[in-house]
Order: structure tokens, then C-alpha cells, then sequence
């Protein structure tokens, strides 16, 4: 039902391909996702995370990184808060945001789905005004769940008359008409109408079906007529409606406890044995077998049979007794507190929010009575809300450590700026950068020189240079030297030496040229990148210890805010808990103050016939028959 609840609100519905050739009137356009951001969300949404969607939905909001998908956007968080519970804040969306130009097929699944959860969470005028807000028929299946709802509020807000008029001329799906029938009868019951409630209730009652809900309906029905006629104190036409009861269904203790009383109210005592002496041997904490151990004796009493009446009192004092303890054991446990712990002890990784569903009881002595408290549905609810607190304190929990690890961050950026601020500022003063591009503009204006003087040696290699220098040095020596042959012919060698070597360099010279020139243009890339560090280096000088100041502010705030709502979660969840323990304990109270009426009632009854049997042994003659032992002098009422 979670997604469900999602595609009504809009969210799903926004991220779905484009597929379709047609668009469908009752359902939005197809959306491309085209901020990144939001399909971050839609990550989390797909993975049952809804927290963290909100979270992060509302964090890209306020940073303004949803551009294209605002109106989305709203709708997704409408939805999400919704599946949370959080009704109010939903309900509010969807009043600004489902307006005409939504689809009326979206808006009249969104409403349906809030009054839902408003009608769960007990707000029957919210929940009525969200029904009223749809708008047309929905699909077959929710229209029928739809009208059973309505029905539900008008008859918890005492409207019988209004819930008979709508259940009257509706027609649907034949498991949502039983369930409507049961409605009907039971606001004709309710309205006084027990004539009109019987063909009703009746035809709910006898319905064919291998559905566990629809056989469990069936029993509610004849159960709820049974009962009606009981008290109407017509007994004959109650027996063969309670009769239509399973034994082995969840309503039979009921129905076999009506079925004495029916049967006591025609003077038929032997026969209401039956039923109640069924009773007796199941569980005590159902009322209906509590009221079967005074139902009993009563019965002997009205067939004379005083002994076997006063034993079955007596039986029932004790067992009152013992089940009183075991109530006053259990109300211990919970004001201690221990109560909420065990139950979710074993609940931390399901799911939170409105849909998250109690699946097991601890092993603990108060469990036995945990059953008939968990079926409230104010528990359930206030049981739902002390769960999200518990899963809110240990995200809280989660992002204060988070806030300690952002201060170890930054205490460990100061320290390192601390560290390398002398050498930054060593570097900076020695002014590096400017040196760099003087030697720069140097190499080229060298570079320029040769490539117009034609100095060819200039650009040779090592090994090449090295022997230019050795002829110019040879050629200084020999234009020293004395005249003659030999020094002619050393000339001669020395300038073909000469030549060869210059031939080589003069051949490579255009090539060295553009590859110098190819190496400043090198360096004048690496120079503006050393230029670009060396303003980054001073920005950062200047800029580290403010942003550092800043981030670190930040932090501060953000651990007194968590702080500030640990606090109240804590105020919050001792509430929340002091809450659901009254409740759990008033549900124990309640059946120790029944289990005292009980045995006020049975010490009573007690009393009065060891009080009548000594008034009538004091009366007798000797040799007088004993008389029957007269009515108990007050009767339980069925």
C-alpha cells in the first residue's frame, strides 16, 4: 500500500519513462529527470528509504538544485510525508498542490489515501473531508473500499441514520457488499431498527464463502444479531442466528456465552450448562469465560444443585485470585518501563512510518495480556509514533557523530595549515614566479638572437659544441704560428674539419630553431599554471583560516540543533512512553476491576446461599424433607 500511496501523491508517477503514444487524461505527463538531484531522491524513494528522501529532498530545495522539477518535487514530498503519517503536513500539501490542473484521476486516488491514514489516525472530520474532496467514481476496488470507509466514519461519529442512507442504495464488488451489508445492520441496530437489521445481517450471516475474512465477517454478523436479540430479550430467535457461529473461529467464546444466556432466558438452565461449561476450559483473559465462571454456578443454583454450585464459586474465587496477581505482576512491568523496550527489541530493522506493523510479542510475563492492549487501535498508533521516535533518536544519534567527525576534519585541516604556513610563506616571499618569467623572457630573447645571427653552433649538441669550441680555439693557436708548409697544411684540414661540422649544424639549424622556440611555448603553459598555483597559494593564505572559522561556526550550530533535539526527543519519547503505558495499564486495570466485580459477585453469591442453607437447617424439624435451594438473589446479565 506504501507505493500505492506514493502514486496517488504524485511522486512515482513523475519519474515513469516516456512509453506511452497517448497520453492517459487521468494520469500526469511522463517527466524526464533532468536535475541530477532529483534523481537522487528518486533513488531513495525506489529503495523504501523514505526518510532519507525527505531529507535530502528538502536539503536540495533550500540549495536551489531542483530547478526543473519544483512543482514534482512538492507533490513527492507531499507523498512521502504521508507514507511517514506526518497527515497534517501532507494534508496541507495536497490543498495547495492538488488544484484542477492535476489530473483528476491523481487527485482523487491522493485524497482517498489521505483519509485513509486521517481515518487510522482518528481525525474522522479530516477523514470525512478528504472523502468529500473525490471527485467522481475511482477504479471498481477503491470506489467499493472508498464508500466502506465513509461508511466506517459516519457510523464512529454516530451517524447512523447518514450511514444508512449511504449503505442503502450503494451496489459494488460482492466482498465489499458484505462488508457494506454488516455496516447496515449494524447502524439499523444501532438506530433501534433490530426488525430491519435481521434480513440484513441475516443474508451476511448465511453468505457461501472460503475467504478467512469473509468466514470471520459471517460470524461478526450472526454474533452482532445473536446479541442484538439477547438484549432485545427475545431469546428464541437469538439461538439459531448464534448458532450459525464456528466453534473454532475467534467470535465462538462470545457466541457460546450468548447462547447460555439465551437459553437461561427461556428457564432452560440444563441446557446453558453446555455452552458455559465449554467456556470454562479456555483462556481466562477472554471476558467471555470470565463471566462463564459465575455463568455456571448460577445455572446449578437454578437447578437446586447448591453443593455443585458452591464448588464452582469457590473455583472461580481462586482462579480470579491467581489471575489478579499475574495483572498486578504484569502492571509492575510496564510502569518500570520495560515494556516498550521488549516489544521493539526485535523490531529495529523494520520499517518505520505509518505502515510499519507489529509481527511478534517478547517473551515476558505481561505478553499473555499484550493481545487484547495491541488490539486498541489508540496503541497501535501511539505505539507506530514512540517506534519513528526511537528510529529519529538514533538518526540523531548518527548525525551528531557525523558533527564530530566534520570538527576532526577541520581541526585537522588548521593544524596541517598550520604545518605548511611557514613554507607557503617562505615560497611567496622569495617571489619565484616573477624570477621564472624573467628567465623566460631571457631564454627567448637568446633564442631570437641566434636564430637571427645564424648561430648555428649555438643550438648544436653537447658533443657538437664542444668540438666548435675546439677548432676556434685550434684556429687562434695556428694564426699565431710561424709560416710555412706544415702550418698550411694544418689549415687546410683544420677548415675541412670545419666545414663538415658547420655543414652538420647549419642542416639541423631551422629544425633546433622551432623546436626552442616550441620548448618557451612549453614553458609559457607551465609558467601560467605556476602562475595560476601561485594566486591560488596567496588566495589560500588569505582565505583558509576565514572558511575554516566558517565551516567550524557551522558545526558548532549544527551540534547545538542536535542537541537541542535530543533533548526534546528524549522529553518527547519519556511522554510518548508514560502515554503508552496508561494505556496498557488502564486495558490490565480494566480486567482487574472486571476480575473484582466478579469476585464481589461470586463471594456475594457464596454468602447468600451458606446464609440461606443455615437459615433453612435452623428452620427444619427433625424428620422435615429439606426444601430446593432457592434463586441466587442477583442474576448476571448476559
Amino acid at each position: 500500500m506504501r507505493s500505492l500511496v506514493l502514486m496517488a501523491a504524485v511522486a512515482v508517477l513523475a519519474a515513469q519513462s516516456v512509453e506511452a503514444a497517448r497520453p492517459d487524461p487521468e494520469k500526469l505527463p511522463p517527466t524526464r529527470i533532468r536535475d541530477l538531484h532529483y534523481g537522487d531522491v528518486l533513488f531513495y524513494v525506489y529503495t523504501d528509504d523514505d526518510f532519507e528522501a525527505i531529507t535530502r529532498l528538502n536539503a536540495y530545495e533550500h540549495w536551489n538544485l531542483l530547478p526543473h522539477h519544483e512543482p514534482e518535487a512538492q507533490l513527492l514530498l507531499g507523498g512521502l510525508y504521508l507514507s511517514l503519517g506526518l497527515h497534517n503536513e501532507a494534508g496541507a500539501r495536497f490543498e495547495r498542490l492538488l488544484t484542477p490542473d492535476i489530473p483528476i484521476g491523481v487527485r482523487n486516488r491522493a485524497w482517498f489515501y489521505l483519509a485513509q491514514v486521517w481515518y487510522a489516525r482518528g481525525y474522522l472530520d479530516r477523514a470525512e473531508h478528504a472523502i468529500r474532496q473525490v471527485q467522481g467514481p475511482l477504479p471498481p476496488a477503491l470506489d467499493a473500499e472508498k464508500e466502506h470507509l465513509l461508511a466506517n466514519v459516519l457510523l464512529r461519529q454516530g451517524r447512523f441514520d447518514d450511514a444508512i442512507q449511504l449503505l442503502n442504495g450503494w451496489k459494488g464488488p460482492l466482498d465489499w457488499m458484505a462488508y457494506a451489508r454488516f455496516n447496515l445492520g449494524v447502524a439499523l441496530i444501532r438506530a433501534g431498527r433490530l426488525g430491519e437489521a435481521d434480513p440484513v445481517l441475516s443474508a451476511v450471516g448465511t453468505l457461501v464463502s472460503d475467504k478467512e475474512e469473509l468466514l470471520a465477517l459471517k460470524d461478526r454478523a450472526n454474533l452482532a444479531l445473536g446479541f442484538a436479540y439477547v438484549q432485545a430479550e427475545k431469546p428464541q430467535q437469538a439461538l439459531p442466528v448464534l448458532g450459525r457461529v464456528r466453534l473454532n473461529g475467534p467470535y465462538s467464546s462470545k457466541a457460546l456465552l450468548g447462547t447460555g444466556w439465551a437459553d437461561a432466558a427461556l428457564g432452560d438452565y440444563r441446557r446453558a450448562l453446555t455452552p458455559w461449561l465449554e467456556l470454562r476450559d479456555r483462556n481466562l483473559l477472554d471476558a467471555a469465560v470470565q463471566e462463564s465462571y459465575l455463568a455456571v454456578p448460577y445455572a446449578f443454583g437454578k437447578l437446586a444443585a447448591n453443593a455443585q454450585a458452591a464448588q464452582y464459586y469457590e473455583s472461580a474465587l481462586e482462579s480470579f485470585d491467581a489471575e489478579d496477581g499475574r495483572l498486578d505482576l504484569a502492571i509492575g512491568r510496564i510502569r518500570d518501563g520495560k515494556m516498550l523496550d521488549a516489544i521493539l527489541d526485535k523490531e529495529q530493522g523494520q520499517h518505520y512510518g505509518w505502515f510499519w506493523q507489529l509481527e511478534r510479542l517478547p517473551q515476558a510475563p505481561e505478553s499473555r495480556y499484550l493481545y487484547a492492549v495491541l488490539a486498541g487501535h489508540d496503541f497501535q498508533e501511539g505505539l507506530k509514533n514512540y517506534r519513528d521516535l526511537v528510529y529519529l533518536g538514533h538518526t540523531l544519534e548518527r548525525w551528531s557523530g557525523s558533527m564530530e567527525a566534520l570538527g576532526d576534519m577541520i581541526d585537522t585541516r588548521e593544524r596541517a595549515y598550520a604545518e605548511r604556513l611557514p613554507r607557503a610563506d617562505a615560497l611567496l616571499a622569495t617571489g619565484a614566479a616573477d624570477e621564472l618569467q624573467r628567465r623566460r623572457e631571457e631564454l627567448a630573447g637568446r633564442l631570437n638572437a641566434v636564430a637571427a645571427g645564424g648561430d648555428v653552433a649555438a643550438l648544436g649538441s653537447p658533443e657538437e659544441r664542444e668540438q666548435w669550441g675546439q677548432i676556434q680555439r685550434i684556429e687562434g693557436l695556428l694564426a699565431s704560428a710561424p709560416p710555412g708548409q706544415e702550418t698550411d697544411q694544418y689549415r687546410e684540414r683544420l677548415r675541412l674539419v670545419k666545414g663538415v661540422l658547420f655543414f652538420h649544424l647549419d642542416e639541423a639549424f631551422k629544425a633546433r630553431v622551432w623546436q626552442q622556440r616550441r620548448a618557451i611555448k612549453d614553458l609559457d603553459l607551465a609558467l601560467v599554471e605556476a602562475q595560476n598555483r601561485w594566486v591560488r597559494v596567496q588566495h589560500a593564505r588569505k582565505s583558509v583560516p576565514a572558511n575554516t572559522g566558517e565551516f567550524a561556526a557551522r558545526i558548532t550550530a549544527l551540534q547545538a540543533r542536535i542537541a537541542a533535539l535530543q533533548a526534546r526527543l528524549v522529553s518527547t519519547q519519556q511522554r510518548q512512553t508514560g502515554y503508552l503505558a496508561g494505556l496498557a495499564v488502564a486495558q490490565l486495570q480494566e480486567q482487574k476491576d472486571r476480575l473484582a466485580a466478579y469476585r464481589v459477585q461470586a463471594r456475594f453469591e457464596l454468602a447468600s446461599m451458606y446464609d440461606r442453607a443455615q437459615d433453612t437447617e435452623k428452620a427444619r424439624k427433625p424428620g422435615d424433607t429439606p426444601p430446593p435451594s432457592p434463586a441466587p438473589a442477583t442474576e448476571p446479565k448476559p
